[in-house]
């Protein structure tokens, strides 16, 4: 069985549904492993400092950010800790916006929500009315430690995560020298139009997903198969184990949950993001002050 990606709840308003996150994409690539061709042993991935060659063990690698060709500033975990975002534990769905709005290149990667024991009420409920609206959430999700982007999109009877591109991520197309204009600035005539209309209609049918394939990896696969039969059968990888299902969730009130949302939306706006944490700031204060008392003290 999958492991989740993420485990949470996915919250709008004061609704939180318990989710897990489940990845949308089976990866089909064919990966290879160098050997050493003389006597067919894995030659690893080394550590190795780029000035002596030597390998670098792990205790001693720090993360650093190249401001300049060559120039480095190194980073602590509290630096970088200071820096991430509060929560960990929630999709937050900041805006509902109409769904043909979020241009295609926004979109990045999909996931499946699945929800937990007892939270398909609430699950159905935001599927159901998205539907109904033809709108779809904007939210951010926290994974690992980097904050990501991403909307809410129902598909069939699921409710899908899609990780989404931040803006500044996006190339701006006039950077590029792209025919502008009208038709008639590049001498198309209206039969050539007409013909290349009429082509795209013969050419037209229903999208059937299952009518595409990876022949490049189908007949890659063919022939490791008969490399298999011809020198041998690789060994089999262990099977990973069962996780267990996320925990029971409470009965919900959600007419009165929706009311007090509704209501809240209408009287403040919405909140600003907190760049920084707060209480990451705190903490490192009291360290500091923790240290010099036992400074004192050893004195």
């Amino acid at each position: 069985m999958a492991r989740p990606v993420w485990t949470g709840t996915l919250s709008f308003g004061l609704l939180n549904i318990p989710v897990s996150l489940m990845t949308g994409e089976r990866k089909t690539d064919i990966s290879f492993r160098m050997l050493d061709s003389r006597n067919k042993a894995p030659v690893r991935y080394e550590r190795v400092n780029a000035e002596t060659g030597e390998e670098v063990p792990w205790k001693d690698i720090v993360k650093a950010f190249e401001y300049e060709k060559g120039s480095y500033v190194v980073l602590e975990q509290e630096d970088i800790a200071s820096a991430a975002p509060e929560s960990h534990d929630a999709i937050e769905v900041e805006a509902f916006v109409e769904a043909d709005a979020v241009g295609p290149r926004y979109f990045e990667k999909p996931y499946v929500l699945v929800p937990a024991k007892k939270a398909e009420k609430g699950y159905v409920l935001l599927r159901e009315a998205l539907q109904k609206t033809g709108k779809i959430g904007i939210a951010r999700v926290v994974i690992r430690t980097r904050e990501h982007l991403c909307a809410v999109i129902p598909h069939e009877n699921a409710l899908l995560l899609m990780m989404m591109r931040y803006p500044q991520e996006l190339v701006d197309i006039g950077e590029y020298n792209i025919p502008e204009g009208a038709k008639g600035d590049y001498r198309i005539s209206a039969k050539e139009l007409a013909f290349s209309e009429q082509l795209i209609e013969t050419m037209s049918g229903e999208w059937d997903p299952e009518a595409y394939h990876d022949e490049f990896r189908e007949r890659l696969q063919k022939v490791i198969q008969e490399r298999m039969k011809a020198d041998g059968v690789v060994k089999r990888a262990a099977e990973e184990p069962e996780v267990e299902e996320g925990a029971a969730t409470n009965v919900v009130d959600f007419m009165s949950l929706l009311q007090q949302s509704i209501d809240r939306n209408k009287r403040t706006p919405a909140k600003k993001k907190v760049p920084v944490k707060k209480t990451a700031k705190k903490a490192k204060a009291a360290k500091k002050t923790t240290k010099k008392s036992s400074a004192r003290k050893r004195a």
